[in-house]
């Protein structure tokens, strides 16, 4: 069960001809992917909610203490991706350090984690579009606009943008590639646009106070309440400095995304260079974007006054210029279309990784002879997404993705402290500063925002890893390559 994959295996895998995937992609393409991904509408909707509930014009240092959170995680995840760069992420760096269970526990997170949040954002885009078809004076029958306020109902929107994208995914990472970078220039131009014209509109006495004064929170009960407040009584307050820390708690899940780029390291042409500079990059973007729209909008409209629907839209509007309000709905539309392609990318090369080393069917690991995808694993996990888009009402199950993200930022710190300590010998193109100190603060700091969540949030992810657990033992662990290989000498490449 804790039988490792060394490194050289990893590599010497991705080179068969039947499941080798084409490198295409460049640090600006990862880079991409990176933007894409993490930008949504967390930065249309999270920070007007969190400044108003949490935090207050503070909210832009709540977002510096989670882009440091995530910081820590990510120089993690670029040593493994230059060391390893093979399709898999927190799965293959897993298999390489801890072993296969642990391996396959975090390829059974991903995948859930990454199908979720798909069908989530297809649902939140499908929203969007509708809004703007109302608009236009064209609306959707109800009966196709999904399950809402109990009435079952199919969301065609949010079904047709999961194929769509599934198509594309089949076609070809460079096809893939091209169409986020036109997705992301629309969206970045969007954000850009909001800041530069919110910041002619900003008023100074809104930010006073900066940090308000601190309020007790009145916390949960029962399966509702953070789990940390059920083990130990502590109820995190909001406003002051403990606000900033809540608040930071609650827009790190603004970032998620960015350790999705590792998953692409096999099909990038220089990962060893490449990949971090494509995970640092996209994160350091986003996190100054967030930043300046959190102080744009706290400064356009006092944080007590913000709506939590749609604060930024509704602050445009409040200082007499609802043009914007459009102009930011339509990019939250074009910016979620991006954020479910690489959700679905990331998984499809999980599920593409765990088949090719038999712990899933191989046949999910062949690729097309032409496009070089792993076309079998991405049209079926493609249609189930689908379905579950335009079948489901999932958004109480939104917060299985934020607690299945931190679970694999905390496997990959403790794989990178492992790695060192077991194969010293390896090359490192980039090496994760300050070991093993910086990856056990990634992990304390992973596992205190995991604390934070809600029990039954808990209880759902335990409920999935267990149904992991099962499978592993059923399939899995019979089915694994390295059982028909004989043991190999780590270092040492057969001729």
């Amino acid at each position: 069960m804790f039988r490792t994959k060394n490194v050289e295996q990893s590599i010497r895998d991705t080179e068969e001809p039947e499941y080798a995937l084409k490198k295409t992609l460049s640090a600006l393409d990862l880079t991409v992917f990176g933007v894409g991904v993490i930008i949504g509408t967390g930065i249309f909707v999270l920070t007007g909610v969190v400044a108003k509930q949490n935090a207050g014009p503070s909210t832009a240092l709540s977002f510096v203490v989670a882009g440091v959170v995530c910081a820590l995680a990510a120089l993690c995840y670029a040593e493994f991706a230059s060391t390893v760069p093979v399709a898999g992420s927190a799965y293959t760096f897993s298999y390489a350090s801890l072993g296969e269970l642990p391996a396959w526990i975090i390829g059974w997170d991903l995948v859930l984690e990454l199908a979720l949040g798909c069908a989530v954002v297809a649902v939140g885009w499908s929203g969007y579009v509708r809004a703007l078809l109302d608009n236009a004076g064209a609306s959707m029958p109800e009966v196709l606009s999904g399950t809402h306020d109990g009435k079952f109902g199919f969301d065609l929107l949010a079904f047709l943008l999961v194929v769509v994208l599934t198509g594309v995914l089949v076609a070809g990472m460079k096809l893939s590639s091209r169409v986020t970078s036109v997705i992301v220039g629309i969206k970045v131009t969007v954000v850009l646009l909001v800041i530069i014209v919110g910041a002619f509109l900003v008023n100074g006495a809104n930010y006073r106070p900066f940090i308000p004064p601190s309020e007790p929170s009145s916390g949960g009960s029962g399966l509702t309440a953070p789990i940390i407040q059920l083990m130990i009584g502590f109820t995190p307050s909001n406003f002051g400095v403990m606000g900033i820390f809540t608040a930071a708690a609650v827009v790190f899940f603004a970032f998620i995304g960015f350790d999705i780029v590792a998953t692409a390291a096999e099909e990038t042409r220089l990962p060893q260079r490449d990949v971090p500079r494509g995970i640092l990059g996209s994160l350091f973007i986003c996190t100054v974007l967030y930043v300046a729209v959190s102080l744009v909008v706290t400064g356009m409209q006092h944080y007590t006054d913000l709506s939590v629907d749609a604060p930024l839209a509704d602050a445009f509007k409040a200082v007499g210029h609802p043009f914007w309000a459009g102009v930011i709905s339509f990019g939250a539309a074009v910016g979620l279309t991006s954020v479910c392609m690489i959700l679905l990318l990331g998984q499809t090369r999980v599920f593409f990784a765990m088949s090719r080393d038999g712990l899933l069917p191989r046949t999910f690991s062949h690729v097309h002879p032409r496009f070089g995808t792993p076309y079998r694993s991405t049209l079926l996990l493609g249609l189930l997404v689908a379905v579950v888009a335009g079948f489901t009402s999932i958004e109480e199950l939104a917060e299985l993705v934020n607690i299945g993200t931190l679970f694999a930022f905390v496997v990959v710190a403790l794989g990178v402290i492992v790695l060192r300590r077991t194969r010293p010998d390896l090359h490192r193109s980039f090496r994760t500063p300050l070991v093993p100190y910086l990856p056990i603060a990634s992990v304390l700091a992973s596992f205190w925002l995991m604390l934070n969540l809600p029990a039954e949030t808990w209880l759902r992810f335990g409920v999935w890893m267990a149904i992991g657990v099962i499978v592993y033992f059923a399939y899995g662990r019979g089915h694994s390559r390295l059982d028909r290989r004989p043991p190999e000498v780590p270092g040492r490449a057969k001729n």
